[in-house]
This record gives C-alpha cells, sequence and structure tokens, in this order.
C-alpha cells in the first residue's frame, strides 16, 4: 500500500497538470523564497559592519564568480540528470533512472573536490582577476577561502535535490533548501557580530548550512521514503550515460558559468570606470535579483519533472498543457516584479546600506538593470522547456547567446565608448530583450507545435 502511493504522487502523467506542476512549484518556491531572503539578510548583515561596510559588501561581491563557477557544476550534472531521471520513469525503466542519480552523484562528488583544490590554490590570482583591489582582496580571500572547503556540500545539496523533486516529493525538497537557510539565519549574525569575525563568520555558517542540507538530501534518497533510491550499486559511472547527463547538463552549466563571466567582465569594467562602490552597487543588485527572479526558478523546478515525465510517457498534450501553464505564469509574475522594481528602487537599494553615494547610484543603475526584465521571463520559461524535454542544443545555444554572446563584449565595448559604468548596467536588458524573444520563437515553433504534430500521429 506505501510504495503504491509514493508510485501515484511521482506519476504525473495523470490527473490535472496544472495542479501537478503546482504541487511541485510552490513548496520549492517558498524554500527559495526562505534561501534567498536569508542570502538578502546576509548582504544586509555585511552592508552594516562597523567600519568599511562598502568594502565587505564589495569584497564579498567580487566572490560571486568563482560561487557560480560551484554552482555550474552542480549544474552540470543535477540539471544534466534531473530530466534524464524523470524521462527514464515515465518510459518506466526505473533501473535506468537509478542509474542515472548514481552517475550524477559520483560526478559531483568527483567535481567538488577537484573544484576545493584549485579554488584553494588559485585564490589569489582569481580574484584580483574578478575585480578585487587592494582594499576589499582580504575581504574576499577570507570569504572564498571558508567557502570553498565546504563547496562539496553545496554542490550535492544543489544537484541532488533536484531528484528528489523530480519524483514528486515537493515539501522534501523544499525542506532542503529551509533547513540550510534556517540554519544560516541563527548561526550568522552569531558569527559575524557576538564572535566578531566579520566575512569570514556569514562564510563559516553558508558552509555549515550546506552540510545539514547536503545532509537531509542524502538520508532521504538513501530512505525508505523515496520511490527509487541513491544506492552504491548504481553509481558505477558508464561513459554513455555520464555523455548524456553532460551533453544536457551543458545547458545549466553553461547558463550559470556565462553568468559568472559576465560578473567578473562586470566587476573589471566598474573597477575601472567607477571604483569599489560601483562593485557594491552591482553586488546589491544581484543579491535583489536573486529575490525577484526566485518565484520563476520555483516555477521551473515544478514544471520541469511534469514535463520530462510525460514527455517520456508520450503523453503530448500533457506536455503541451504543462508548457501553456508554465509561460502563462511566469510571464505573468514577471510583469508584477518588473513594476514593482521601477516603482521602489530606492527603498530596494536601502535595504542594503544606507549610504547616500551608494543610493544615489544604485536608483538608476537598477531601474537600467531591469529595464527589460519581462523580455528575460520568455527566455527563463523556454530555456526549461528545453531542458524538460531533452533538447541539449537548443538549450546549450540560448544558454550562451544571452551572456556570452550579447552581455559579456556589450560590458566590454559600450563603457569605452562613453558609457562609462552605464554601459555595464545597459548592457543586461538589451541581452534580455533580444534573448527573450529569440529563445521564445524557437521553442514555439520548432518545440511546442511540433508536439501536437506528434500528438496527431500517436492518435
Amino acid at each position: 500500500m506505501e510504495n503504491s502511493v509514493k508510485a501515484n504522487r511521482g506519476d504525473f502523467s495523470q490527473g490535472s497538470v496544472s495542479g501537478a506542476i503546482l504541487r511541485l512549484a510552490v513548496p520549492m518556491t517558498l524554500a527559495q523564497l526562505v534561501n534567498v531572503l536569508y542570502s538578502l539578510i546576509s548582504k544586509i548583515y555585511l552592508g552594516r559592519l562597523p567600519g568599511a561596510a562598502h568594502l565587505a559588501l564589495s569584497g564579498v561581491g567580487v566572490t560571486l564568480p568563482v560561487i557560480y563557477i560551484i554552482m555550474s557544476v552542480s549544474a552540470l550534472c543535477g540539471s544534466g540528470g534531473g530530466p534524464l531521471f524523470a524521462i527514464a520513469r515515465g518510459k518506466g525503466d526505473d533501473e535506468e533512472a537509478e542509474r542515472i542519480m548514481g552517475n550524477a552523484f559520483t560526478m559531483l562528488l568527483f567535481s567538488g573536490v577537484a573544484l576545493t583544490a584549485l579554488v584553494l590554490i588559485f585564490r589569489r590570482p582569481l580574484l584580483f582577476l574578478f575585480g578585487a583591489s587592494g582594499d576589499t582582496y582580504d575581504f574576499a580571500s577570507e570569504y572564498l577561502m571558508i567557502y570553498s572547503l565546504g563547496s562539496i556540500f553545496v554542490m550535492i545539496t544543489l544537484g541532488m535535490n533536484v531528484f528528489i523533486n523530480a519524483q514528486g516529493f515537493g515539501r522534501t525538497a523544499m525542506l532542503t533548501v529551509v533547513i540550510g537557510a534556517s540554519v544560516n539565519l541563527v548561526l550568522e549574525p552569531i558569527f559575524i557580530f557576538a564572535l566578531g569575525m566579520g566575512v569570514r563568520g556569514a562564510a563559516l555558517s553558508t558552509v555549515i548550512a550546506q552540510f545539514c542540507s547536503a545532509m537531509w538530501v542524502l538520508r532521504f534518497l538513501t530512505g525508505k521514503k523515496t520511490i527509487l533510491r541513491l544506492k552504491r550499486s548504481r553509481m558505477k559511472l558508464l561513459a554513455k550515460r555520464v555523455r548524456k547527463i553532460l551533453t544536457l547538463g551543458l545547458a545549466g552549466f553553461t547558463m550559470t558559468l556565462t553568468t559568472s563571466l559576465s560578473q567578473i567582465i562586470s566587476n573589471v569594467m566598474l573597477q575601472r570606470h567607477g571604483g569599489d562602490m560601483y562593485i557594491g552597487v552591482m553586488a546589491a543588485i544581484n543579491a535583489l535579483r536573486e529575490v525577484v527572479i526566485m518565484p520563476i526558478f520555483g516555477m521551473e523546478r515544478g514544471s520541469s519533472p511534469v514535463i520530462s515525465f510525460n514527455y517520456g510517457a508520450e503523453k503530448f498534450e500533457r506536455v503541451r498543457r504543462a508548457i501553456r501553464f508554465k509561460v502563462s505564469m511566469t510571464v505573468s509574475y514577471a510583469v508584477v516584479a518588473w513594476a514593482v522594481v521601477m516603482l521602489f528602487p530606492g527603498a530596494l537599494i536601502r535595504i542594503f546600506n544606507s549610504d547616500p553615494e551608494l543610493i544615489a547610484i544604485g536608483i538608476p543603475a537598477l531601474r537600467v538593470y531591469f529595464g527589460l526584465f519581462i523580455f528575460m521571463s520568455f527566455q527563463l520559461a523556454s530555456q526549461g522547456v528545453f531542458l524538460g524535454l531533452g533538447r541539449a542544443k537548443n538549450a546549450i545555444f540560448f544558454a550562451l547567446l544571452r551572456k556570452a554572446f550579447i552581455v559579456a563584449p556589450l560590458t566590454l565595448i559600450l563603457p569605452t565608448i562613453g558609457m562609462g559604468t552605464l554601459g555595464v548596467f545597459i548592457a543586461e536588458p538589451i541581452s534580455q530583450f533580444i534573448g527573450g524573444l529569440a529563445s521564445f520563437g524557437t521553442m514555439y515553433f520548432i518545440v511546442y507545435r511540433k508536439l501536437l504534430l506528434k500528438k496527431e500521429i500517436n492518435q
């Protein structure tokens, strides 16, 4: 009886499509809200350190590219393995699904150890390459050294939580994030202020929190409550399977890695044309972006297993319904979020720091950066569809298009032709407009319409 209940929970080919998506999306969105609020509060703490608060905020901002690289490798395994896992389940091939999950875990372990070693060895040149100055280096170095020691826990949490959600356990996946964020919220003010550890305290609390989340994930996936388990016998790598995971995962990897690339270039150009204050503004904008974009990622995590499972089960009309619901919800939310940012930029910037200079710079920068955010929602929705259907080439191309082919070159060019720091911020909305229209148009004509033909052929 218990096995039947668990199987029904993970069978997305029955019942309401929108209901199945919301059952996964709502808890994951709430979890991301908690996590992002923690991130926001962390930046607020750093922005209020006694002394050179803006230098601490800028120093941690300089580490973001390295953190994005760590996250991109997690995405390589998680976003590559998750859809393949769900498609295999939709086909009824549970053994292959377990092997995909086991291979993804092994890949995460190896890559986590390698990344930790590389960051520790090359920390100094990396940070200066990514925009650190003599004033911000010590803050950045202290934070990154501690964070890198716990990067394996970050990777397990991000990479393996996907497989909990893909089996229909949305609340359990939510708890993974909530546990980490809650531990962080409790420990961070103690470490930063009570123990006087500053940025080291912020990093240490993050590592401890991610360790707790990783243990939660592993306990569930190896326990009796899950449908498919993480087993040692399924962890042996098979070249063909690894290749499939890496090929599809390259899309998520590329998205995060190109975000890191654009952040590196932004930091360098802001340092050159503006200074540490502008890097602090960008760090605040990035934190706000995480908050704003969080519900979209929640919708993505809720819809992807449903799309993948039904595609594997050849329920193509249900796939089309899932796409329609996902796109409509994503874009509707983006309209509301854009309006809030445009109307209240000053209040949002003041959350981090009340320095008059930072606020004066931050208000116009925030409005420019989010100017065409609605178009970005079209790309994020389309990108998730490509991943859910295993269309690696489309997903990789559009991941590269916006950040690598548009943002990075414009960030280098615009400031040097007389736009200064404004050129760095305006590169983002240009990429949102072009990338959003291109990816959505491709998804509609190449994927969505063809699913109707597949449905007719099956009938």
